[in-house]
């Protein structure tokens, strides 16, 4: 009787590419599934779900994304600065104008699994504010989505 044994990747068999997205006018929910997949490795054909198999993604143009809805102005970010009663918010408007580049990555991350392999996986996310961003050494490919 002849059994086929399941294929599992190994992390050193990984082989991971660098792309580039460009945020402008993306719905920002709409765009973190997908780059949220892209980090994961689901595009790949080889993607085992407990090994970090997942590629590099390169986001520019950060401070171009759209909500849909009225959500500009009703969603709203919370951060705490650790003391009693630090509790702090901010409407995504506010977010905006001032750290656009954490609208996009807070929205990967809540895709991402909540372990270690999530946290790891969110270290190959680079989200930049405007056109510019350091990475051209690693020639990233652009990435429709």
């Amino acid at each position: 009787m002849y059994t086929q044994k399941s294929f599992v990747l190994k992390p050193a068999d990984a082989d991971k590419k660098w792309y580039l997205v460009d945020a402008t006018d993306k719905v920002v929910g709409r765009l973190a599934t997908e780059i949220a997949d892209v980090l994961r490795g689901k595009r790949s054909p080889k993607y085992t779900p407990n090994t970090d198999s997942g590629d590099f993604v390169v986001v520019i143009n950060a401070d171009k994304v759209k909500f849909t809805g009225n959500k500009w102005n009703d969603k709203i970010y919370y951060r705490h600065s650790g003391f009693m009663g630090g509790m702090k918010e901010r409407t995504a408007k506010e977010q905006l104008e001032r750290k656009p580049e954490a609208i996009l990555m807070g929205a990967v991350k809540g895709m991402l699994p909540h372990n270690s392999l999530g946290r790891k996986q969110l270290t190959k996310l680079r989200v930049f504010a405007g056109a510019e961003h350091g990475h051209e050494a690693q020639k990233p490919v652009a990435l429709e989505l």
